[in-house]
């Protein structure tokens, strides 16, 4: 120990204080701090702190599958091979609902059930979370009638039946009328508590929040509403507060952030925890589910999707879920095969089974960052929670548009950060493949189901769909002409001057399918015009440092512009020469923080593509 002690002698904060501003050169540490979606502002460094404790989980999460083939045979398949190796649950997923994303289940009649659970036992230890469509009440008593059919005993199949009103949200505007809205979804429940199934029956589903760009208090806040608009609805119908909160699962979505998804589904349970105390109730354990985040997800090397998926499962699973579902990688591009489950669930058994992640019981306490970000994810989340009980309950909320609106504004900002690349996503706005090869889906597989929200609902996207559909107009002007669209970067000034710009837009033009061409500096810029015939490159950007820019750009723009190029760009915030470059024939500026996805698209625009 004392060998250790004089190789890594320790370090206070005022010595890592002291290194960090050596690094910054002179720069305030100020710079190092960020703030989140929330406004909940992330330090540089942390004290340890101390923090309040909920009740969760004890032992490790469960690795649950998708069951989520439209042809009930190869569900079979799907649910056979899952289980046997390795899956806790299975997530009997319908088409229609919110973590369908265009498949699932289309029938659920009983031949078509029988079809896809045959061989599957529902009382040998598995769980079953439903994940229901439009008809969720008719589809719920359907799958109840299906273990009933097998002669077992509800009280011995573990079934998190997920009956939710407020999944109408993702659809389109929200009913006004919620008593028949709920009606259904709560006779289903008590159907179902009549027949002896167990707890939860119910669920406080928030994924569409997330999935619509919500921020994680907003995700939170509409846990926490829709959980006790049930309890409410529950009560009313004859339940106790002490039965009615244990019919109640909650569903978040986890995505790639760790430390907001961590925090995230800590601050769920001490949030859910005040409320039962407010009822009157000993706190319980909640049931809390997982899912990774579909607007995470992207088409363009998916393979990143894999590690993003089990960022999601360690940070949901170390916050505390119960159950956690990894989305395939390749679920954006068309229905997964076997190999994109298999990754699915093997990321989660190597984090439980050989890392040994699930045997702690909240290790994040004690954390300084943990604990800070969990605190105030609980107190932007109650802060909005109150706001929606202001309004008379999350349906109130719903039916006029209020919370659709906030998530909307939180949307757009999400939006605006990616297009801009300030907050890049690898693989698409970063570090882009050109001739990445295209993953394929399962063989034989339907096509996606077309379901588009309609005007007000919480309807979900994905955050690289904007950089996908311009790699797609690359890939049309392959198909037509053999190579892909291209920009000659005129380099002009030392190559050690004009490096760090001539990278920068090399990347930033893949990430838009734009093939860059470069050999090297032109001294003239009638040399440059010269590089660019011999490119046939119709587009052309100009990279060097300001001085050298203040020094040719001018000129170089003129005589480019003349020669008949379709665009130019210079690589570089223009500052006080703005007025004088675009009269010299600059069109474009391409610099960091710029609106890439705008440029991008009046690039194509300019070669009539």
């Amino acid at each position: 120990m004392g060998a250790a002690s004089s190789l890594f002698p320790g370090a206070t904060e005022a010595d890592w204080r002291r290194a960090a501003e050596a690094a910054l050169h002179g720069a305030s540490l100020e710079t190092l701090a960020s703030q989140t979606a929330d406004g909940i502002r992330i330090e540089p460094v942390y004290r340890p702190a101390e923090g309040p404790r909920a009740l969760g989980r004890d032992g490790p999460w469960r690795v649950v599958a998708r069951l989520d083939h439209p042809d009930p045979g190869e569900a079979n398949a799907q649910a056979l091979d899952d289980l046997a190796n390795g899956a806790d649950a299975l997530q009997v997923v319908f088409s229609g609902a919110l973590g369908a994303h265009g498949y699932g289940l289309r029938r659920f009649d009983p031949a078509t059930l029988h079809k896809a659970f045959d061989g599957v036992r529902f009382d040998a230890g598995a769980h079953f979370e439903l994940d229901l469509g439009r008809d969720g009440p008719r589809q719920a008593l359907a799958f109840a009638a299906l273990i009933e059919r097998a002669g077992l005993k509800p009280a011995d199949c573990a079934v998190s039946f997920g009956l939710d009103p407020f999944a109408a949200s993702a659809r389109g505007p929200f009913p006004a009328d919620w008593t028949a809205q709920a009606a259904p979804h709560l006779e289903s429940a008590l159907a179902l508590r009549t027949m002896g199934f167990g707890a939860p029956l119910m669920a406080a589903d928030a994924r569409s929040v997330h999935a619509a760009g919500g921020t994680p208090a907003q995700e939170l806040a509409f846990a926490l509403a829709a959980a006790i608009s049930l309890l409410r609805l529950l009560e009313a119908a004859g339940a106790p507060p002490a039965e009615a909160r244990a019919l109640i699962a909650f569903r978040l979505a986890a995505d790639a952030d760790e430390f907001a998804t961590l925090a995230k589904f800590r601050a769920l349970r001490i949030a859910w925890s005040r409320i039962e105390d407010a009822c009157g109730l000993e706190p319980r354990a909640a049931h809390v589910q997982a899912e990774s985040a579909w607007r995470m997800m992207t088409a363009r090397d998916p393979y990143v999707n894999v590690m993003r998926g089990a960022m999601a499962a360690f940070s949901a699973g170390l916050g505390g879920a119960d159950s956690v579902s990894v989305l395939p990688h390749t679920l954006a591009v068309g229905l997964p095969d076997s190999l994109a489950r298999r990754l699915a669930r093997n990321a989660q058994l190597i984090l439980l089974r050989e890392s040994h992640l699930g045997f702690v019981a909240d290790p994040a306490a004690g954390a300084g960052a943990f604990e800070a970000m969990t605190k105030a994810l609980c107190e932007r989340a109650w802060a909005l929670f109150q706001d929606i009980e202001g309004e008379g309950g999350l349906p109130s909320a719903l039916a006029s548009g209020a919370f659709q609106g906030q998530v909307a504004v939180s949307a757009a900002a999400l939006a605006r950060d990616v297009a801009r690349v300030n907050s890049p996503i690898t693989g698409v706005s970063a570090h882009a493949d050109l001739a990445e090869p295209r993953v394929e889906a399962a063989l034989g597989a339907p096509e996606r189901e077309a379901l588009t929200p309609a005007d007000g609902a919480l309807a979900p996207f994905r955050l690289a769909e904007p950089f996908e559909r311009l790699r797609d107009r690359s890939d049309v002007i392959v198909q037509r002409t053999g190579s892909r669209p291209r920009v000659y970067l005129a380099a002009f000034g030392p190559e050690p001057v004009h490096r760090g710009r001539v990278a920068f837009v090399r990347e930033w033009l893949e990430a838009g399918g734009f093939e860059a061409v470069t050999d090297g500096q032109s001294a003239t810029a009638e040399e440059a015009v010269e590089r660019m015939n011999a490119s046939g490159a119709p587009l052309v950007c100009l990279c060097g440092d300001d001085k050298a820019y203040a020094a040719q750009a001018e000129a170089f723009a003129k005589l480019i512009g003349a020669s008949g190029a379709k665009g130019l760009a210079l690589a570089g915030r223009p500052g006080d020469h703005e007025a004088e470059w675009r009269a010299a024939g600059v069109e474009d500026f391409i610099f960091a923080g710029g609106d890439a996805v705008k440029a991008l698209e009046g690039l194509y625009s300019r070669i009539g593509a």
